[in-house]
């Protein structure tokens, strides 16, 4: 496919910032917020009403990761706080249907408390969390240092990559500039490379309450946001390359230390394997100057299916 000329990028770019920038970045994180606002049901069950409309063909999983572990905080002591979690997408969620948080209360230690969590919609199971909550500790401590990266300022928007992209026809490049409530910025090698290694910086678009909860939450949205994509640098593969589905099949994550989602962190992915229609894809995030607060670990279904002639 034909390179676009600069002037058709920067039309649009143009375009796209403007859609992208119509909605208030206090408004975009009032909606935020709202998504974390679970209605308390019957005892342990929580439930986040249907929406009017929608845009989106299913749910965002990141959305529900983040829904369940304010769920499942929600049933724990006030003292302990969320370190790992392990989830599984069973089914595609519907945004316009209700969703139901089911909180299973496992275990409770003198540090340690373990929570499932069942998300039903239509009285079927769409996805389950498991999560680990700890007081806090100290002990041992190292890290990976991050890598040389650039600054979250020397990076191109989320917006001019895909804008850039002439795979990315106008109908889809509207869709991806929707208003959102982070701004994103990455490098990402062009074309097919051998090493399946990129990063992004991202950030809230206006500041966040100071509960902890609220930025892990945010973090783990935003986790979901690119990881799938690592495993399909070596293949030359978008995702709007005709022809290819892809999905999250489950999504790990360990939290290691405090940080703000209002402030920038760098998401530093790699990928080891793809085989059988499925990716292995991981992440480690880092504040800007340098510690590792969290890990990812993401495996999701690949399927690609030639165009017929």
């Amino acid at each position: 496919m034909k390179p676009l000329h600069e002037d058709q990028i920067q039309r649009r770019l143009s375009q796209a910032l403007a859609h992208r920038s119509s909605v208030p970045p206090e408004k975009l994180i009032a909606g935020l917020l709202r998504t974390f606002d679970l209605k308390a049901g019957d005892e342990d069950e929580f439930i986040f009403p249907a929406l009017n409309s929608t845009a989106r063909e299913r749910i965002f999983g990141g959305q529900v990761i983040a829904q369940a572990i304010v769920a499942a905080d929600k049933t724990v002591d006030d003292e302990k706080r969320i370190h790992s979690l392990h989830s599984y997408f069973l089914r595609a969620g519907d945004e316009t249907k209700p969703l139901h948080f089911r909180v299973h209360r496992d275990f409770d230690g003198r540090s340690i408390s373990n929570r499932r969590v069942v998300v039903r919609q239509d009285n079927k199971v769409i996805f389950n969390l498991t999560a680990s909550f700890q007081k806090p500790a100290d002990g041992l401590n190292h890290q990976v240092p991050m890598p040389d990266v650039l600054p979250p300022q020397q990076c191109m928007s989320m917006m001019e990559h895909i804008a850039r992209n002439p795979q990315v026809s106008d109908e889809h490049l509207e869709r991806a500039s929707l208003p959102r409530p982070f701004d994103v910025r990455s490098f990402r090698p062009e074309g097919k490379t051998e090493p399946a290694r990129h990063y992004q910086w991202f950030k809230t678009v206006a500041p966040l309450p100071d509960d902890p909860l609220t930025h892990c939450a945010a973090l783990a949205f935003a986790s979901d946001m690119g990881l799938l994509s690592t495993s399909m640098i070596p293949h030359g593969l978008h995702w709007t390359t005709p022809g290819l589905f892809s999905t999250s099949l489950d999504h790990a994550m360990w939290f290691h230390d405090d940080f703000r989602m209002d402030q920038w962190i760098c998401y530093v992915m790699d990928s080891d394997w793809t085989g059988h229609m499925r990716g292995l894809n991981r992440g480690s995030l880092y504040t800007q100057d340098g510690k590792l607060v969290a890990s990812a670990v993401q495996e999701g279904l690949i399927r690609l299916t030639p165009p017929s002639d």
